[in-house]
């Protein structure tokens, strides 16, 4: 685990040097039909209050029942994380009133969760990487929504989110920057994606963090904190601690003392805000709650979870490297998603793996970033990537007409082979007519050939006017080897 920042993740102070400490608290919204404790429907984007039961609206008489899938879930999260699974576990409540939620109580886990300790290990770049201890992992419910823009003197509520069944993964205090949090969130992200237990969208509000920081000079022990409620992005999170050190900093270098407190960040003032003193565990009068039982399960409960788990984004990037031969680095990008890396799998099938997956990462991804689009709904099919790199690779095209290909097929759709043939794409390999297009250019520009014979590098000009001459068709293999003969290079 990580104990003391390098001089390269340091903020400069007016007076020294200091370190930032960072954990996180990540709410994920577990996948499931519906909520943890009542059979309304989990689905986002209905009318307000539609989506209630009397449980989450919290009528007299109504009690809780666990829902089995969010239990299972969790597990499978537990053990994606390499992390100890609980096999019983307690649910408490915890008090405190807010007016959405109903019960003036929110079912969550305390001393008892369901999850302990784990890990994840996070890559920095290529050849840095550092391992996040996570805490614990507990389910709780959601709290619901309130609304203050519908009118000018009152407020509305909206309880369709009550009773949401959430996982909090709690870090520890490993992280040094907000640089390794955003590396950290993207992660668990990936990993939770690929798990199917939270489906990572943090525009809808199914994953966001709350945020500890606090700041000390190296060698020294923890200084006080101040969490950041409720950050919705990734980018967010990152600036919200570099902002939030900065404000501590300040304060403690003018002599003054930092506020264990709530803060919230405004990413459009780009500052943070106190909205409460921050309160205790013993602030919330945690106790079991009378209407549940303990949660208790059998490990051959687990070790059923456990076979069925998919191959997750750790293992399947050592297996791309192993198996297809990539750099870790392009594994790494092409395993951040499971659908990319099936894409990517589907392919690489009998094919050359190494180009396949730089097709895969510069033209394709970097089309659909430009767009917009991810992969699940890229206008080209692993199929048709295929088909381009089996004409590169037979030489019935160069990497110039790929490129023109690509742009083709994500337009307009189509077989990769038949366009080629369609519309006369097929590169030149005869070298009589490559031949015949050098002597050409050689013909035309005797001051080039000069400079060519005292600086052999100018050949990339030669290459370039033949390529242009041919429409790009010609092979530019061929054309260097031609090029290299006829000059005497």
């Amino acid at each position: 685990m990580n104990t003391q920042a390098p001089p390269s993740k340091l903020i400069a102070g007016a007076t020294g040097d200091w370190e930032v400490v960072i954990g996180l608290e990540i709410h994920a919204q577990v996948t499931s039909k519906s909520k943890l404790f009542s059979g309304a429907s989990t689905e986002f984007g209905g009318a307000p209050n539609s989506h209630v039961s009397l449980v989450d609206a919290a009528m007299p008489g109504m009690l809780p029942v666990i829902n089995a899938e969010c239990v299972a879930q969790a597990i499978r999260t537990g053990l994606g994380l390499k992390a100890q699974i609980n096999l019983r576990s307690v649910f408490d409540r915890k008090n405190y009133f807010y007016p959405d939620l109903p019960q003036g109580y929110q079912i969550s886990q305390y001393k008892d969760p369901i999850v302990g300790e784990g890990v994840v290990l996070v890559d920095l770049s290529p050849t840095e990487q550092i391992s996040v201890g996570v805490e614990r992992l507990h389910l709780e419910q959601d709290a619901g929504k309130s609304l203050h823009d519908l009118g000018a003197n009152d407020s509305h509520v909206d309880l369709n989110r009550s009773g949401v069944a959430l996982m909090e993964i709690v870090s520890r205090p490993d992280m040094r920057s907000g640089e390794e949090a955003r590396a950290y969130v993207t992660k668990l992200r990936t990993i939770l994606r690929y798990l199917g237990t939270c489906d990572g969208n943090m525009e809808q509000g199914s994953l966001r963090a709350d945020v500890n920081v606090s700041v000390r000079r190296l060698g020294e022990s923890l200084g006080t904190r101040c969490e950041i409620k409720n950050v919705n992005s990734i980018r967010f999170i990152g600036q919200a601690i570099d902002v939030e050190a900065r404000r501590q900093i300040g304060i403690l270098e003018d002599g003054g003392k930092i506020a264990q407190e709530t803060r919230l960040y405004d990413p459009a003032k780009g500052e943070t805000r106190s909205m409460r003193s921050k309160e205790e565990a013993h602030d919330y009068r945690y106790f079991p709650d009378p209407d549940l039982l303990p949660l208790e399960f059998e490990q051959a409960y687990v070790d059923e979870l456990a076979s069925h788990l998919p191959e997750l984004p750790d293992e399947k990037k050592a297996r791309f490297v192993a198996q297809y031969g990539l750099s870790p680095y392009d594994a790494g990008v092409l395993v951040l998603e499971r659908a990319s890396a099936d894409y990517f799998e589907e392919a690489a099938k009998g094919r050359d793996a190494k180009l396949v997956a730089n097709w895969v990462i510069n033209e394709l991804f970097g089309r659909l970033n430009k767009e917009g689009r991810n992969i699940e709904t890229s206008p080209v099919s692993a199929v048709q990537i295929g088909g381009i790199v089996d004409l590169i690779a037979s030489n019935v095209i160069s990497g110039k007409l790929a490129k023109d290909l690509f742009e083709i097929v994500w337009t307009e759709g189509g077989d990769p082979a038949q366009i080629v043939e369609t519309r006369g794409m097929r590169q030149v390999t005869d070298s009589t007519a490559i031949e015949k297009a050098v002597d050409e250019i050689i013909a035309a520009n005797p001051d080039k050939v000069a400079q060519a014979l005292a600086k052999p590098t100018m050949l990339g000009w030669f290459v370039g006017q033949v390529m242009k001459g041919t429409g790009g068709k010609a092979n530019p293999q061929a054309v260097n080897e031609i090029l290299k003969s006829k000059l005497g290079i």
